[in-house]
């Protein structure tokens, strides 16, 4: 089987390398194929997206992306966004999971997010006075939330969540509320709706409130990043990008090119993405083990410098090879 991999900037690069060591540690039957995309592809290529990598994720089953540098001006272009609206990878999710003592207890939300629309769109026009355009279309809000119950459902969960602003954006947000409530008579699963704004206060005061929450494009990005910080950090919370055709799992966290090249970048939420990747291609077995030596590692006490530890990228890695060697 064939796993296109991106390691990307910064310490996109590090934390890729250590998943690699876990896989291989697990002896996955993969064909590793390399591609480049980026800042530092943009700088030595001319081109953020390489036409050659996108035909690599294409002949592979699922892509490895680590992660890139933003560059601000105004002829770069994001590759993460160019590559979920061309390849179609209209569902992010991220899971919000307690995997140690050092974070708040029994936390287990996932966050399903709109990606192809909403204002990532980027479609900006204006220069004293700039409008920037946020797209909504019934399709994409319908597949979205059908994503989000069928996920539910598969994983039993209990509750979904729908997070809008319906009240100020009544035609766009008001739009996939409806939608929502429409689809959620199809299904057994409790469901609700909150306010972006209330949403994001919740999360802080009592996070139990949710089970899968089901949203558009920038508010699932600015409250999966909220959420991170109750488990531990971004260094923690893995994600996947998928579509009816492609897979992309990567790790919510940037490049950090202030930590990058140090050797104390947190793999943990690169390590759970290529555990995501592992479940979505049916090894359940495989992906539950790396979990397992996570939380067996943390239990040892086993941190990187992020939360107060003393373990750098390597010596972490280490550690949960180690464990999953015991579990094999």
């Amino acid at each position: 089987m064939k796993i296109c991999v991106i390691a990307g900037d910064g310490i996109g690069v590090e934390v890729t390398g250590s998943c690699l060591d876990v896989l291989k540690t697990l002896h996955c039957d993969f064909d590793f194929v390399f591609a480049d995309a980026g800042l530092g592809c943009y700088r030595k290529h001319g081109t953020y997206l390489p036409e050659d990598t996108v035909e690599k994720i294409k002949t592979c089953s699922a892509t490895l992306f680590g992660a890139v540098t933003t560059d601000y001006s105004n002829d770069y272009k994001s590759p993460v966004l160019t590559m979920r609206k061309n390849l179609g990878l209209y569902a992010n999710l991220r899971i919000i999971k307690s995997l140690h003592s050092r974070c708040m207890k029994n936390m287990d939300i996932v966050v399903v997010r709109e990606n192809t629309e909403g204002i990532y769109v980027q479609r900006e026009r204006g220069k004293n006075r700039v409008i920037a355009e946020n797209v909504v279309s019934k399709k994409a809000s319908e597949r979205i939330i059908k994503f989000g119950f069928e996920y539910a459902r598969i994983n039993k969960r209990k509750k979904i969540t729908c997070v809008h602003k319906a009240n100020v954006l009544k035609k766009s947000d008001g739009m996939f509320r409806r939608i929502f409530y429409e689809i959620a008579d199809g299904y057994n699963i409790n469901a609700d709706d909150c306010l972006v704004d209330a949403c994001a206060m919740h999360l802080i005061k009592n996070p139990e409130k949710f089970d899968v929450i089901v949203t558009m494009n920038l508010y699932g990005d600015i409250l999966s990043d909220e959420a991170a910080a109750l488990v531990g950090g971004l260094g923690f919370v893995p994600g996947a990008n998928i579509g009816e055709d492609y897979m992309i799992f990567e790790p919510a966290h940037g490049s950090a090119p202030d930590i990058a090249g140090k050797g104390i970048a947190n793999p943990t939420a690169m390590i759970m993405s290529g555990g995501m990747m592992l479940e979505y291609l049916g090894m359940n077995k495989e992906s539950n083990i790396i979990e397992k030596a996570l939380r067996n590692v943390f239990k040892k006490g086993v941190f990187t410098p992020d939360v107060n530890g003393k373990h750098g990228t390597k010596r972490f890695t280490k550690e949960v090879i180690g464990e999953i060697k015991q579990l094999i």
